[in-house]
């Protein structure tokens, strides 16, 4: 099942910095993980904003939920899922 995934990160700026700075090795580290299984398919960032739109390809909504909720930045997030499905229009095979 193919999600498309919008992430605000929204740090306290009373949190230290080595604190944020822990925090956003982590999460990368994880992403990193992610994107090698094939599980975070795709990752952009969103110009001029502490955001992402991500593409994630998982098994269930529940296997979408436990990875969103893993990772070390979600208590500072905004989170938006939408489910996708292939469009009859596309012309791409291998895109489902």
């Amino acid at each position: 099942m193919l999600f498309h995934v919008r992430m605000n990160v929204n740090l306290p700026a009373t949190m230290p910095a080595d604190e944020a700075t822990k925090l956003k090795q982590d999460e990368r580290e994880l992403a990193q993980r992610l994107q090698h299984e094939g599980k975070w398919r795709h990752l952009w960032r969103i110009a001029g904003q502490y955001a992402n739109v991500s593409i994630f390809d998982v098994a269930s909504v529940d296997e979408l939920h436990t990875l969103l909720t893993s990772l070390p930045l979600f208590p500072y997030m905004q989170i938006d899922v939408m489910p996708l499905c292939r469009h009859p229009s596309s012309i791409r095979d291998n895109d489902a």
